[in-house]
């Protein structure tokens, strides 16, 4: 049995069996490109499976060095990959830049920091492994762009469409480009080094020849805008790296603009941390102790037990503790079958994310039921949960050698849930009015009633749910 083999009989022991199948028939028959910056949520669609048992599967996968994972910093405007790297420790810019848009991004977890998947070279070897040798339009496709743009099936001939020329140029090497210039405006773009110059042909065609030389380099310079005037360039390139250059002219039209903002649903680093598995397999050293990463939407559940204290005076220890053992077993299932993640348990309470209000909700909704039908089981009302929710921005920070999150709406939540009594639900208006929480509110014939309510702390009164 190879070293491959043997890592994939373990996966299967360890992941859901259909994805663990599905990830090894792909490492074995998909074209190179396909082994790539793996979209998680693309190869779950592709395969039939579970969104959750996927990522659960491609963690273990990454875990016994069948892949490699990489955080990757994303332009949200064209898409491209800003930053990519193997732990999201480098995250630590507070901005971004990207000179193609010619715009500059705060980093947040949400949708500007993508989770993607490339066969361990170890397993397989694949072209992107040395992605220098790629040509100019797979350079774009597998490294460049992020694994959320919509690459169509003409991709190549849609982009040629829209370059004047491509040039792949060696390490120190100078090079001369003709070119005829339209009367529009031109991006001169090299992926490699992310080094963009504008160049903006307006004004009475001419026939004298224009110049202008282009030096790439690893100085992440401003974007800049020459004015010229349509008719003939002579083009100097120079490339002042190590490594090779792949410059590109491309016309900054409606046809780019259009193949740019071709997107798709990705893996999200938000969506990653509220993943139980990734909190089971990356327990610490995910972030650095000084380090703050912002989040701009994230939703709250916090749960206590009512009466705890009363509980073990009442059964004694032995029982009381087998009973909160069996209540925190069942929590745990269902935050990681909503696609959650506990983040602590202080006492007798729980602390759990979710990348949406409507999953957190419906999370809340099991969890009352699963605390009835333990106390059916007993014939008594012993376990009594008070849940509250709660959603909004945050950061994600280290404390005490784990994951968590601070700011104002993690202190919201825990107020929210000092308002429950026995087997209530309280909600915040965010979390209620969302569209998908509506929705499932709505097929189950659950109406929120609104309260008003002064929590410690926060200067203004906020508007609660109770949901019956």
């Amino acid at each position: 049995m190879s070293e491959a083999e043997a890592r994939f009989t373990v996966l299967r022991q360890s992941a859901d069996l259909d994805a663990a199948a599905a990830i090894e028939r792909h490492v074995r028959d998909a074209p190179d490109r396909e082994l790539s910056r793996i979209n998680v949520l693309d190869f779950s669609a592709k395969y039939q499976l579970d969104e959750e048992r996927a990522i659960g599967a491609f963690l273990h996968a990454a875990r016994l060095g069948l892949f490699e994972l990489s955080w990757n910093v994303l332009c949200p405007g064209c898409g491209g990959v800003l930053e990519s790297s193997a732990s999201l420790k480098s995250v630590r810019k507070e901005a971004y830049s990207c000179a193609l848009c010619a715009a500059g991004y705060e980093a947040s977890l949400d949708e500007m920091v993508e989770v993607a998947f490339t066969v361990s070279p170890r397993v397989r070897a694949i072209a992107a492994h040395n992605p220098h040798t790629l040509p100019f339009f797979e350079y774009f496709r597998q490294i460049f762009w992020s694994s959320g743009i919509e690459i169509p099936e003409d991709f190549e001939q849609l982009l040629e469409a829209v370059t004047l020329d491509t040039l792949e140029l060696p390490a120190g090497e100078k090079a001369l480009l003709s070119l005829q210039l339209p009367a529009q405006f031109l991006i001169v773009f090299d992926p490699v080094t992310h080094a963009a110059h504008f160049l903006d042909i307006k004004g009475e065609p001419t026939r004298e020849r224009q110049n202008l030389t282009v030096v790439f380099n690893n100085v992440h310079a401003p974007t800049g805008t020459v004015e010229l005037r349509p008719g003939p360039l002579r083009l100097a390139l120079e490339n002042g790296t190590d490594m090779r250059v792949l410059p590109g002219i491309w016309i900054a039209g409606d046809a780019l603009h259009e193949l740019l903002g071709k997107r798709k649903r990705f893996l999200t680093a938000k969506r990653l941390l509220t993943n139980q598995i990734f909190r089971d397999i990356y327990r610490t050293g995910t972030l650095e102790v000084d380090q703050r990463l912002k989040i701009t939407s994230l939703t709250f559940l916090f749960t206590d037990l009512k009466g705890s204290t009363e509980l073990y005076e009442r059964v004694g220890d032995l029982v009381a503790y087998d009973l909160v053992r069996a209540h925190f077993r069942v929590l745990n299932e269902i935050v990681a079958a909503e696609a959650g993640a506990v983040v602590k348990t202080i006492g007798d309470a729980v602390m759990a994310t979710f990348p949406s209000p409507h999953r957190a909700v419906a999370a809340a909704l099991r969890m009352r039921e699963a605390m009835l039908a333990l106390n059916d089981a007993r014939g008594s009302e012993d376990m009594l949960l008070k849940i509250g929710i709660h959603e909004g921005p945050c950061l994600a920070v280290t404390l005490n050698d784990r994951l968590d999150y601070f700011g104002q709406t993690v202190n919201i939540a825990a107020r929210v849930q000092g308002l429950a009594v026995s087997r209530s639900i309280f909600a915040t208006e965010s979390v209620v009015q969302n569209s998908q929480t509506s929705q499932m509110l709505g097929n189950a014939g659950l109406v929120p009633v609104p309260q008003r309510h002064s929590l410690r702390g926060i200067a203004d009164e906020l508007t609660v749910y109770e949901i019956p």
